[in-house]
């Protein structure tokens, strides 16, 4: 492996390290089971507030973190903001662990991934 090569690695691992931290609290990976579950739509602020029952300052900071991370996108619709999970890049994290996992030394079989999504 290059130095080219490491260094983009650690760049990825340090990325996907700090979306997982942004996932890492209960409040925050419930927002993103939510916003996958109303996707491509998404939803706007009191909509979340409403279903988690989060106080709006915390919700506030909990969407700050997952969007410094990438995790949703954030849209303005009038006087609302309406967050969706970022597909793109859940993918890319997924991808990241599958690829170790499942691909380089078979740590768990492709199909055993397949049936829980299913």
């Amino acid at each position: 492996m290059t130095h080219a090569q490491l260094k983009t690695t650690t760049e990825q691992v340090t990325k996907y390290a700090d979306m997982f931290s942004a996932m890492g609290t209960e409040s925050r990976l419930r927002i993103m089971q939510l916003l996958l579950s109303a996707h491509p739509d998404g939803l706007v602020v009191g909509e979340i507030q409403e279903e988690l029952d989060i106080p709006n300052s915390t919700l506030s900071h909990h969407l700050d973190k997952l969007k410094s991370e990438d995790l949703v996108k954030v849209q303005r619709e009038s006087t609302f903001l309406r967050y969706t999970a970022n597909t793109e890049a859940l993918q890319d994290l997924l991808q990241f662990l599958y690829a170790e996992c499942c691909t380089r030394n078979k740590a768990v079989q492709p199909k055993a991934i397949i049936q829980v999504c299913r």
